[in-house]
């Protein structure tokens, strides 16, 4: 079976190397153009390209995917099956070639956090569990059949950052599971679950304005925030005009009478905001121009 493998962070590197490693016959990789990055803004290879690389396996790096040369070259691998991992949304004319069709490997139990986001909003809204999905590609984004689901827990003080890396390897082993079973031709296509637009929760795209926090929201929403946003692109809220990064932290409910939004110190051992609820109190942050570090040498070096 020949297959074109299309992804481009490290979240996708596992389910290729898995590929690889159990002998299957990845001909091409897909993956973004090389990107400027740094302060020397040296172009950067993708994870994806860098491991390629390494197993001298082609790649393929379009600007557009309807380049007439792009679908050309894609088409004269004559794969059997495309793989898509983190990667952009494809036009039908794509995931439609290859005869047994393209499937995507979700960070999500589908038909739940469709977008670009799954990982983060999951934890962002409190959830218990997540999983990975794999499925066919269609028209609509994430809305394909599914082949295979696989669950994982969220602890309740999990970040995204860990998340990732659990859903990272699993998405590897239910990637093979649902590689073997079309190559049996015995794969299950389950149509998603019609679930009512008021039942569905979305996983868009994160912009600045989502990382904010707002301090007259509940203690456990910002503690969710915080750990849905860590380590990026971080939750943030302003400390004398200045933007502090908060990566971890920990909540405390109780009643108090401050002003919402209040810091509360000792200059020594913590530093909290109050919030509805309770108090919010920081653990691991960066406050803006300075090294990301821990509560105690923060205050160690910083005035109120």
């Amino acid at each position: 079976m020949r297959i074109i493998f299309m992804g481009t962070p490290e979240f996708a590197v596992a389910s290729l190397d898995a590929l690889v490693q159990n002998g299957y016959n990845v001909v091409a990789v897909v993956t973004a153009p090389d990107k400027p990055a740094g302060r020397g803004l040296q172009l950067q290879q993708s994870e994806v390209k860098q491991y390629a690389l390494s197993r001298n396996i082609p790649v393929l790096q379009p600007e557009k995917l309807k380049n007439p040369d792009f679908i050309e070259e894609l088409r004269s691998y004559k794969a059997d099956l495309q793989v898509v991992v983190a990667f952009r949304m494809l036009p039908e004319i794509v995931w439609d070639m290859p005869p047994l069709g393209t499937i995507n490997v979700h960070a999500s139990l589908l038909p739940q956090y469709r977008g670009a986001a799954p990982i983060n909003w999951a934890v962002i809204n409190g959830e218990s569990v997540s999983g990975v999905t794999t499925f066919k590609l269609q028209h609509a984004i994430d809305t394909g059949n599914i082949l295979f689901t696989v669950e994982v827990p969220i602890r309740e003080d999990e970040t995204a950052g860990e998340l990732y890396a659990e859903l990272m390897t699993a998405g590897a082993g239910v990637l093979l599971k649902t590689v073997a079973a079309l190559k049996e031709g015995n794969a299950p296509e389950l149509v998603q679950n019609n679930i009512p637009e008021s039942e569905l929760k979305h996983a868009p795209k994160i912009f600045k304005e989502d990382c904010k926090i707002k301090w007259e929201d509940t203690v456990d929403n910002i503690y969710n925030l915080i750990r849905g946003l860590s380590p990026y692109p971080t939750a943030f809220t302003l400390l004398n005009d200045k933007t502090l990064k908060i990566f971890k932290a920990e909540k405390e409910h109780t009643k108090h009478a401050h002003a919402l939004g209040s810091v509360h110190t000792d200059q020594k051992t913590f530093l909290k905001f109050a919030a509805d609820g309770g108090y919010i109190s920081l653990v691991e942050l960066q406050l803006e121009g300075k090294k990301k570090m821990g509560v105690v040498e923060f205050l160690r070096g910083y005035r109120f």
